[in-house]
């Protein structure tokens, strides 16, 4: 990420120590994941100690410190979708890209995680990709749609 839009980023919010959150959530949403480079920025630009802007980057679950794929992949693991073959459909998403939970592929199509409940249980086993949700799923059904994001 080219660091005059991180600069860009804290400028609009003053660069007040109190928005490190808020900041990083943008910066997160415009590149993905965050690299040391632009949380050693904010750190300075900010005079917060880098310690702390890393310790919120890997207490909070929407931050990454690596690449994401172009695609997020989510499948639920709660009990509904669990009892409903989830398992199935996860170990098809991970034949089919390569990766376990937390990881993206090396072309970084594809980044893989599960979740606990995406509050949809009657359509168990429910796969997510980029926020569209797809129920009832098997594995056949899970090949099929993650062949149309390719």
């Amino acid at each position: 990420m080219d660091l005059t839009r991180v600069d860009e980023i804290i400028a609009k919010h003053h660069g007040e120590a109190s928005s490190l959150i808020q900041i990083l959530l943008e910066i997160q949403s415009e590149n993905s994941w965050l690299p040391k480079e632009v949380m050693e920025r904010i750190s300075q630009e900010l005079q917060v100690p880098l310690t702390r802007v890393h310790h919120i980057s890997t207490f909070y679950k929407a931050f990454s410190l690596v690449p994401k794929g172009r695609h997020e992949v989510h499948i639920c693991m709660g009990t509904a979708c669990h009892v409903r073959g989830a398992t199935r459909v996860l170990d098809a998403v991970q034949d089919l890209t390569g990766i376990k939970p937390g990881e993206t592929d090396l072309e970084l199509k594809f980044s893989l995680e599960t979740v606990n409940c995406l509050g949809c249980c009657a359509l168990g086993p429910v796969l997510e990709i980029d926020g569209k949700t797809y129920g009832k799923m098997t594995p056949v059904e899970t090949k099929n749609v993650l062949q149309s994001y390719e």
